[in-house]
């Protein structure tokens, strides 16, 4: 398990699944807002990739997001689009309704920059976030990422179109907690 201060993110488990199903994907709203597709159902039998776990797939790294102390499942974050070549990734998380607004965020992206730098020695670590949502924005912000621009209009996001803001952080910028 990999951790910060107050959270530490490890593989998905099993029983993870049907928490996170309930909690964060099957809220149309709060579904909408976090993945580029179109909100669908999801069976609870399913082996969709936002919840169910390749192990082979190269690119993609999920985890189960953890509370230190105690073990409380509060989210998932994901290294996603990882490039080995130009030694890039972006960076998502979720974080459970409950768990909002207790500093999760935050630690949760540090521990994704010391993956992404440190275990995978990349260059690069990129987050893409809807303008409005000021907790991703401030997570990534105290974690040294810089704003490197808008894209206009870019995510159609339950009836209307929304700004994304797109931030970046070179590995010789990262400051470790």
């Amino acid at each position: 398990m990999l951790s910060g201060g107050k959270v530490g993110l490890r593989a998905r488990h099993e029983d993870d699944i049907p928490v996170l199903r309930a909690e964060l994907y099957d809220d149309v709203a709060n579904a909408s807002r976090a993945d580029g597709r179109p909100w669908r159902p999801i069976t609870p039998d399913s082996k969709d990739s936002r919840l169910v776990v390749d192990d082979t797939e190269e690119g993609h790294v999920p985890f189960s997001v953890v509370e230190l102390d105690g073990g409380a499942l509060v989210g998932t974050a994901t290294l996603w689009g990882i490039d080995n070549h130009n030694r890039s990734a972006h960076i998502g998380l979720g974080l459970l309704p409950s768990s909002r607004g207790k500093g999760y965020g935050t630690d949760v992206v540090a521990v994704l920059c010391h993956y992404g730098f440190v275990v995978r020695g990349l260059h690069r670590l990129q987050i893409e976030t809807l303008s409005d949502n000021t907790a991703m924005l401030r997570s990534a912000e105290r974690n040294g990422f810089v704003r490197e621009g808008v894209l206009r209009s870019s995510a159609w996001v339950m009836g209307e179109f929304l700004d994304e803001v797109l931030l970046g952080l070179l590995a010789q910028d990262w400051k470790p907690a």
